[in-house]
């Protein structure tokens, strides 16, 4: 037109705007809006409200704002398109305030005007708001209009009102697909599982269509209640439905995963013939989730071998497989690739990067990870203080926590969780009392049972039973098994006989399939010689097929991560490690004085044995190989998946005297750091 010298007309130029509303065309609508100017035709109200339209819809809300603002007349497209771009770009205060605006101008709301306050709400999780706009929708009659209804749904799920969000559903005359989809989605993302999934086949028996998003929010639920057999019914209703697309199948590896049935999931993974980065990253969440690090490892570098480049969500899993792990090797190669690929330092990188070199005993990386990120996040301060309890830097992480504090950071359930953690391990006593108090009575946060079990753990073990006892018994509901736990291995470590044994009744009662209980039950028992009792327990365990975790030690060497159990002969160098253990434990007996303490056996067998048994512990034979594999300097990183008993501690500490090294432990608690014969547990473990 423009080549063959036709002028446009109003409507032409409408027609164009209508044609650049997507952000890649912003530039193309900015010189249709010039030749409007350059034209003849001025702006009328038709025009005006294009250019509105397509500024909001390309992201430019200045410029839409501009035309708005030197409107001679407005109607409700005018008010509409501008609250609505507010909304599209995300910009949810600024809706709202907006919203004000058209209620001082007088302006009746339409659908429009609500649906869009509905989505602010619900984005907000501003419920007050939300319902009186819902007040708004009843008062000018527009709560019958089915959109307006949907959104309604939408947003007070967003707001976890679940009755509220159900009376909508309920009250609606005619409901659609988006209906039944969003009210199941609303359901299975609250928690309220039964119900979605009751939803779900009121969908079915209807006959109505179903898509991938309705199955995937059935296979949520579904997963949320653990229950296989309905995850296979409603994978194979998937493909009976023939809706069965690729993002489907990686909500199935994702659900097979959270079931704990790996090999479901990875044959869902195989089928997949398009693998995406979600696919990849839902299989390496599956194995972390498991506790298959290795495998998950395995498959990030495979996922980077097929060309396929990781996200952030990728990234972050692939460094918890490193963390559980303790493969520090493997995690700097991780945080070596994501620096290569440009990836910016944000929030949940870098918590991850901070939990990971915390877990393979760099703390050092972790506060320079941590400090290097300048705008901090919730969880990036709770990681931070995380890693100082776990390396027994109780102060360390109450500084950390004062500091967050003062950057106007709100803490939550989880920091303070942190915070009475690394009390705990730190002997801080008057510390953690500090903190439950302000968790309570400052933050108006109610403590679940898990920051119970902390400060029992602490009192307990600071030998302030009667108090730890007090605080269980002031609990309002019926205080949790971890509590109990933690107040029986208070009694065992100080030998309180008749409060354990109140211990162990409720412990069993509350928990009777654990089979960690057990075996403290049992220890309990053995550490007094009560060997009947301790053939009860083991009794029982095997009468309801419990099995305990046999004790397992790791070590990182180049690139490859060797594992012992205790009195392992399956390494390839066994002889050698083993001839290394002998000459080790020789020499410390000749120059350090060390003398096996057999109360640590919990075995009724003879004295001679239960040395046997001590020296064959799976963390001196991982000692024994890392002076073997390693230079002469280098520190002995280990992780064990049980707690170090007190003579491979005091092992452990003569031979980072006697053979100058540093060993750093992590076992299940906590990380000990063996250096010139002290730990820096302070032997409080």
């Amino acid at each position: 037109m423009q080549k063959a010298g036709i002028p446009p007309s109003t409507y032409t130029f409408v027609a164009a705007l209508e044609a650049c509303e997507d952000s890649s065309l912003g530039k193309l609508g900015m010189e249709i809006h010039a030749a409007i100017l350059k034209s003849t035709l001025g702006f009328d109200l038709h025009m005006a409200n294009a250019l509105v339209v397509m500024y909001a819809r390309c992201g430019k809300m200045g410029e839409a704002a501009i035309i708005f603002d030197g409107m001679d007349e407005r109607d409700n497209i005018s008010w509409n398109s501008m609250l609505s771009g507010f909304v599209q770009n995300g910009l949810f205060y600024d809706a709202l305030q907006f919203f004000h605006k058209i209620h001082y101008a007088g302006q009746s709301p339409d659908q429009v005007t609500v649906i869009s306050m509905v989505i602010t709400s619900g984005r907000l999780g501003n419920l007050l708001n939300g319902k009186e706009i819902h007040a708004y929708a009843i008062k000018y009659g527009l709560d019958s209009d089915l959109q307006v209804g949907n959104t309604l749904i939408y947003m007070y799920a967003k707001c976890c009102k679940m009755n509220y969000m159900d009376s909508v559903f309920d009250r609606m005359h005619y409901k659609d697909f988006i209906s039944w989809t969003t009210i199941i989605m609303g359901h299975a993302q609250n928690d309220c599982h039964l119900r979605a999934l009751q939803l779900f086949r009121q969908v079915l028996v209807r006959g109505l269509d179903v898509d991938a998003t309705m199955i995937g929010s059935a296979l949520l639920a579904s997963s949320g209640l653990k229950c296989i057999s309905l995850v296979k019914e409603i994978h194979g209703h998937a493909l009976r439905r023939g809706v069965y697309d690729r993002v489907l199948q990686n909500s199935i590896v994702d659900v097979y995963g959270e079931c704990e049935n790996v090999g479901y999931a990875s044959h869902v993974f195989e089928s997949i013939e398009f693998k995406d980065v979600v696919s990849w990253t839902s299989m390496m969440s599956c194995y972390v989730h498991n506790g298959l690090a290795n495998e998950a490892l395995d498959l990030f570098i495979s996922m980077t071998e097929t060309a396929v480049e990781p996200d952030s969500v990728a990234l972050v899993s692939a460094l918890s497989a490193a963390a559980d792990l303790s493969a520090l090797r493997k995690g700097k190669e991780i945080h070596g690739f994501l620096v290569r690929k440009g990836f910016i330092l944000e929030c949940p990188i870098a918590s991850s990067l901070v939990d990971m070199y915390a877990s393979c005993g760099t703390i050092e990386n972790s506060y320079m990870i941590f400090n290097y990120v300048g705008d901090k996040d919730l969880v990036l301060w709770t990681s931070m203080i995380n890693a100082c309890g776990r390396h027994g830097h109780g102060n360390a992480a109450l500084d950390i926590f004062r500091q967050m504090v003062g950057e106007n950071v709100r803490p939550d359930h989880i920091t303070f969780l942190a915070l009475l953690y690394a009390c705990s391990h730190s002997a801080l006593v008057d510390e953690g009392r500090r903190v439950f108090e302000i968790m309570k009575n400052e933050y108006k946060l109610e403590p679940w049972p898990e920051h119970y079990a902390c400060l029992v753990d602490l009192l307990g073990r600071a030998n302030h039973l009667e108090e730890a006892f007090e605080l269980v018994k002031s609990i309002e509901t019926e205080a949790s098994a971890a509590v109990w736990c933690s107040l029986l291995s208070g009694c065992r470590v100080h030998s309180n006989k008749e409060l354990g044994e109140f211990a162990i009744q409720k412990l069993l009662e509350l928990d009777p399939e654990n089979p960690g209980n057990y075996v403290l039950v049992s220890n309990v028992f053995a550490a007094t010689g009560r060997w009947e009792d301790v053939e009860e327990v083991r009794t029982r365990m095997k009468g309801k097929g419990l099995r305990k975790d046999p004790a397992c030690s790791w070590i990182e060497v180049g690139d490859k991560i060797h594992t012992f159990i205790a009195r392992d002969r399956s390494h390839p160098q066994c002889d050698e490690i083993y001839k290394k253990l002998v000459q080790i434990t020789e020499q410390l007996e000749r120059e350090g004085g060390y003398v096996a303490q057999t109360k640590y056996v919990l075995h009724n067998v003879a004295e001679k044995e239960k040395v046997k048994m001590l020296y064959g512990h799976s963390e001196r034979l991982a000692i024994a190989y890392g002076l073997l594999a390693t230079s002469e300097g280098t520190p002995i990183r280990i992780t064990k998946n049980l707690r170090v008993c007190g003579d491979c501690h005091t092992f452990s500490k003569l031979v980072s005297k006697f053979f100058e090294r540093e060993i750093i432990v992590r076992d299940a608690n906590r990380f000990h750091h063996f250096r010139s014969g002290v730990c820096s547990c302070g032997d409080f473990w």
